[in-house]
């Protein structure tokens, strides 16, 4: 089997060679994209002179604006690509990661968490814990958390490159420090001001530039009764395209995962610890110009990442029923052969023709730099308040601070080429993203949360329940290397595959990281009701907005969020 699909892949490989030549007005849409993402940063540098101004947008943004950048923050490369090769590993189970994960999680935060973020006036998740915790917490996850981000950022990078190549021809370095270099430049130069706006520009590009694939493909294989026909035809083994009918037990499904794996590990533990800590999008929602406003922007937030898999789970749905190869895990990849990763640049190139191909790449492009910014802007603000303020130079200059900020940003990109080459070692994109989620943000989210909901936490239960888990994490993910057999142990069957192990090693790391706070924080002393005012529940006044009209609150439109969750849910079943 393996010459035929070789010999196929190779002749679609020159086919498309000849189909995407890139015409005048493809690269004048690139080349315009380009000038206008760099005026932003050089006509926002003006608005970005202090601290506040550029590491926090100096909190005057509206709910709208907060929630849309809260959103596209996201919806970069790793986003667009990410999902769509873990559609086509592992089917329509990908979309559980939005309608069972991101949604609920959203909501979530702008309902309960977001009035400690912000009535604590704290510039990051760290931030937060060095309030409620103290300084053994804050270092912890300051430390922990920059380095995951630049691991993240790294993704994008990965993702880019894999576009250029795919659909362009481009080289693989080339396009990595093109495109680094831009998004250096507009962050450095306008910090989040500029990342915001980029962000809300890139929004409406992608959504633009990406709806070709959905659209031209569900007209060539007739619609969703035709689309599953030919993913069953194609398909002998699993079931690509259900929900929660498959999940009754770990052999029945492409994911190798029982539905407690989804419902806990995925919506309990990854989704609530990124949605909620994961100081790259919690950022956009602290810019807010007023409490409300900074709990509707999640919430804003959700009701269009509930359309989102139209642009990223389609495309590795279409993949499975009209690419006339298979694709294989990046671990495997040969030449002639194109990996997972690769299946939405293969669908842009088999739908896109000249101008549409320009603004597909655009947003592509788009995409990686969305993401990328919300990375390289989250660590300059993590390292440069939670690191380097408290603990190489306290008591400088907000200018110097500033200073110090740009030049991170700088150096984020740097770092982040580093870090691009490690995602070739797992099977997809998503798979490595998952595992760095269970490594540092479901340990985040276990402490953070407790520390909100229960005054009894102490100092010393957050840091050892962080460190519990985080290092738990790791250990459990480095015997399953060591030792696959013990795969049975921490995913409950040795059918899992990689995304499923994901999960259930985030729920263990999120139990272990609560049980250790708990257990450290009744037997030593919590702090007074006074020094956990704004900090926690039992212990804060809220402020209130009586005079708003109910359906202007944040709980009616979270509400509207539930329905609209019920129904995707009834659907796809």
């Amino acid at each position: 089997m393996v010459l035929p699909c070789t010999l196929a892949a190779a002749f679609v490989w020159q086919s498309f060679n000849r189909l995407i030549t890139l015409a005048p007005s493809d690269l004048l849409i690139i080349a315009i994209y380009f000038v206008v993402v760099l005026g932003i940063g050089v006509y926002l540098r003006r608005y970005a002179n202090t601290s506040n101004d550029f590491f926090m947008a100096g909190r005057e943004m509206s709910a709208w604006v907060a929630g849309l950048s809260f959103l596209s923050a996201n919806l970069g490369a790793i986003e667009l690509m990410g999902w769509a090769a873990s559609t086509y590993q592992y089917g329509i189970l990908a979309a559980h990661f939005y309608w069972i994960a991101a949604f609920p999680s959203m909501v979530f935060l702008g309902l309960v968490m977001m009035p400690f973020y912000y009535l604590s006036k704290t510039h990051s998740v760290p931030g937060y814990l060095q309030l409620r915790y103290g300084e053994a917490a804050h270092a912890l996850s300051g430390i922990s958390f920059a380095f995951m981000t630049i691991l993240m950022s790294g993704i994008n990078m990965y993702a880019m490159a894999l576009v250029m190549k795919v659909v362009l021809g481009w080289n693989i370095h080339f396009s990595i420090w093109v495109s680094s270099i831009t998004v250096a430049v507009y962050v450095a130069l306008g910090g989040l001001y500029s990342a915001i706006f980029n962000e809300v520009l890139q929004f409406f590009l992608i959504w633009v530039g990406a709806l070709i694939i959905p659209v031209l493909g569900m007209i060539e294989v007739g619609g969703w009764n035709g689309l599953t026909a030919r993913i069953h035809e194609r398909m002998h083994s699993g079931d690509y395209v259900h929900l929660w009918s498959t999940l009754g037990s770990s052999s029945t499904n492409p994911m190798g995962i029982h539905w407690t794996g989804i419902v806990f590990g995925l919506g309990g533990a990854i989704a609530c610890g990124y949605w909620t800590t994961d100081f790259l999008v919690v950022q956009r929602a602290m810019a807010a110009k007023d409490l409300r406003s900074a709990q509707l922007a999640p919430i804003i937030a959700a009701y269009f990442k509930m359309v989102v898999p139209l642009i990223v789970i389609l495309p590795g749905l279409l993949g499975l029923a009209v690419l006339p190869f298979k694709l294989v895990p990046e671990s495997a990849m040969q030449p002639g052969l194109h990996s997972y990763n690769e299946v939405l640049p293969l669908m842009l190139a088999r739908y896109a023709g000249p101008g549409m191909l320009g603004l597909g790449i655009t947003a592509l492009i788009a995409g990686f730099m969305s993401g990328m910014a919300g990375n390289v802007s989250a660590f300059a603000t993590v390292w440069t308040y939670d690191i380097y303020q408290p603990y190489i130079k306290k008591g400088m200059s907000d200018a110097h601070y500033v200073r110090v900020g740009r030049w991170c940003s700088i150096l984020g990109v740097i770092l982040s080429i580093g870090t691009a080459y490690f995602v070739t070692h797992f099977n997809s994109i998503m798979d490595y993203m998952q595992a760095l989620l269970g490594f540092f943000i479901c340990p985040l989210f276990g402490t953070v949360i407790v520390g909100m909901v229960w005054k009894r936490a102490t100092t010393k239960g957050g840091f050892w329940g962080l460190l519990a888990g985080t290092c738990s994490s790791v250990v459990m993910y480095t015997a399953v290397k060591v030792h696959p057999a013990w795969l049975r142990y921490v995913a409950l069957s040795s059918d899992a595959k990689d995304m499923g192990e994901n999960l259930y090693r985030a729920l263990w790391s999120l139990i272990i990281c609560i049980a250790t706070t708990i257990v450290v924080s009744l037997f030593t002393k919590p702090k007074t009701e006074e020094e956990l005012s704004g900090l926690t529940w039992g212990a804060t006044m809220f402020p209130k907005d009586e005079h708003l009209p109910f359906w202007k609150g944040p709980l009616f439109w979270g509400a509207g969020v539930g329905i609209f969750f019920g129904i995707l849910q009834w659907i796809f079943w």
